[in-house]
């Protein structure tokens, strides 16, 4: 699972990223043809995902869990907020009819 406070899940994200990066940018700036680039660059994705395919499933996991972790965080505040405006509506209101009761 996710953990707030591991900075290895993003470690891990930031080192897979920059491998693939650095494959795809060094197969397009080879000086071949482009149907052997494409060709090399499939077969090096394929080696990629059949070698590192249980890492790859595990960070698109947590990934997942951070996005539904998130998610629910932001949908906990909008509610929060949206409570709280009611409120101070509902306030305003009552005030208002105190004032017009009061005269």
């Amino acid at each position: 699972m996710y953990k707030k406070e591991d900075g290895s899940f993003g470690f891990a994200m930031g080192i897979l990223s920059g491998i693939v990066g650095g494959i795809v940018l060094g197969v397009l700036f080879a000086p071949k043809s482009g149907e052997e680039s494409r060709r090399e660059l499939k077969k090096t994705i394929d080696e990629l995902k059949e070698k590192y395919s249980p890492e790859i499933v595990q960070a698109k996991e947590q990934a997942m869990s951070a996005i539904k972790s998130s998610k629910e965080k932001v949908e906990d505040a909008y509610k929060k907020f949206n409570d709280y405006l009611k409120a101070k509506q509902l306030a305003k209101a009552k005030n208002n009819e105190t004032n017009v009761d009061e005269m």
